[in-house]
């Protein structure tokens, strides 16, 4: 399997097997634009040590407010473009990278998304996706702030290969993984927030911390494609984010892993190359039987035979 450099829209050099991301976990402060700098530092360090593709955690720009259901909060949300799309789209373009940002979206009066912005390595913005699951927990009541996604799963065309992109919820859901992967991903991408309630107990804390390393791997799997997902780490509300950022590759084999305290700039190669041997030797899009998933897009089967 065989990537190419896109130099612009219409323009290609080399073909590239191997691409370096930078998962960027990070702690977040109450200032908008003290988190927006921080960010950028952690670009320009991961930049230096040869990383092409930048990863944030979702809404990176901010604490993480969906812990009550307060309107004041709609205050954080920005305008795309905006004040963070322009500074990275010029990033992007200084340092010749590919870079994902999770925003607060403000999409009109009264409308709002929890959206990924992927800017290509000429400054580009290539495009948006709207997060498409939304929860509603005790500590994530994002229903009161996020308007579902509107515009699918997508994949967005960079100098640095076919990214696919999801956020947090979404990462429990293999249908989404799936979608996202028949439309020719490369690598699958998360930035998530996620964390351990305080009043649960350690055990039920591993528990979940596992589920969400086990369900992402599984992605990988299923789809042949490697998975890359960055949480963010801190004390915030009653949740403290557990971090532990990782990549695995096509096979599921976990590449990197953070640590669940600090904030870290993980550098990670992955090979493309791979999901053409995975797909060969464990053939599952071969053998899917498309003929037989109609009911999949049904909420429940009842009494169905």
């Amino acid at each position: 399997m065989s990537y190419f450099t896109l130099m612009s829209s219409s323009t290609y050099l080399e073909p590239i097997q191997e691409v370096t991301f930078a998962m960027i976990q990070m702690s977040c402060g109450p200032s908008l634009e003290a988190n927006r700098q921080k960010a950028v530092t952690r670009i320009r360090i991961a930049a230096e040590q040869g990383a092409q593709v930048m990863i944030l955690q979702e809404l990176f720009a901010s604490q993480y407010f969906c812990f009550t259901e307060d309107h004041v909060h709609f205050g954080l949300a920005e305008s795309i473009p905006g004040p963070s799309t322009g500074i990275f789209s010029e990033l992007a373009a200084e340092l010749g990278i590919v870079i994902v940002a999770s925003l607060f979206e403000k999409r009109a009066q009264g409308l709002y998304h929890n959206t990924a912005v992927v800017f290509d390595a000429n400054g580009e913005m290539l495009g948006i996706y709207r997060k498409m699951h939304i929860p509603d927990d005790p500590g994530y009541y994002e229903k009161f702030y996020f308007t579902p996604g509107d515009l699918g799963y997508r994949v967005f065309l960079t100098r640095y290969g076919k990214i696919g992109v999801l956020i947090c919820w979404d990462q429990w859901y293999p249908e989404a993984a799936r979608l996202t992967a028949l439309k020719g991903a490369n690598v699958l991408v998360y930035p998530t927030a996620i964390g351990w309630d305080s009043s649960q107990d350690s055990e039920t804390n591993e528990q979940q911390h596992q589920a969400w390393h086990i369900i992402q791997r599984s992605h990988a799997v299923a789809n042949g494609i490697p998975v890359l997902s960055v949480n963010r780490v801190g004390i915030e509300g009653e949740i403290r984010f557990w971090g532990k950022s990782f990549a695995c590759n096509a096979f599921g084999k976990v590449l990197c892993q953070a640590s669940d305290s600090q904030e870290e700039i993980m550098i990670q190669a992955i090979d493309y190359s791979q999901s053409d041997h995975c797909r060969i030797h464990w053939p599952f899009l071969r053998d899917r039987r498309i003929d037989s998933y109609q009911s999949i897009t049904k909420r429940f089967l009842d009494d169905e035979s």
